[in-house]
């Protein structure tokens, strides 16, 4: 089964799981013009970040990937503990989501981009925290270098601990959003009355 731009629905395993990841973290994508990508990128450089962080930035959105881009991304987020999701044109995408598949915890840039989206219950990000996303919310990409520090200081088990439990929430997020989507199809258009 397949996804969004081809990206394959990831069962976990064992190894997924326990295994010892290369990177802290990572980031792969499109960095727009006076974004807070641009800053993100910053941090990184400015901290001798790049070396413990995979990143490849591209300037232009490509709605497809290569076979060999994707591949590139897969093994990114199964290696890295972490994976930096900047707000892009939207403030929530799909980073979040296969990052959760592969058990990477979504750092996730906690702000509102321009347009109809709002703060409040209207929130592109209230779905996630009303059901206890196990993410990072950070409001500043400046944040990112004490994240990396608390980071480093985890062992092995606390890692494996957290990425179970990422993969146990996201498989019942899933579960009760495809549950509540049901519900809607069904009330809507199939409704005693």
């Amino acid at each position: 089964m397949f996804v969004y731009r081809q990206f394959p629905m990831i069962r976990p395993n064992a190894q997924l799981i326990t295994s010892n990841r290369q990177y802290l973290c990572n980031f792969l994508g499109t960095v727009y013009k006076n974004s807070s990508r641009e800053t993100l990128m910053q941090v990184l450089k400015k901290s001798e970040l790049d070396e413990e962080c995979i990143t490849t930035a591209r300037e232009k959105w490509l709605p497809q990937e290569t076979a060999d881009s994707l591949r590139r991304y897969q093994n990114a987020l199964a290696q890295s503990e972490l994976t930096l999701c900047p707000v892009g044109i939207n403030s929530e995408c799909y980073r979040i989501y296969e990052a959760c598949s592969y058990g990477s915890v979504p750092v996730v840039e906690d702000v509102l981009t321009p347009g109809t989206c709002a703060a409040g219950s209207s929130s592109p990000l209230r779905l996630l925290k009303a059901a206890g996303a196990p993410f990072i919310f950070i409001s500043d990409w400046k944040e990112l270098p004490a994240i990396l520090e608390r980071e480093r200081g985890m062992s092995q088990e606390q890692r494996v601990d957290r990425r179970r439990r990422l993969l146990e929430w996201y498989a019942n997020f899933r579960q009760q959003m495809k549950e509540r989507f049901t519900e809607v199809i069904e009330e809507t258009f199939f409704k005693n009355g």
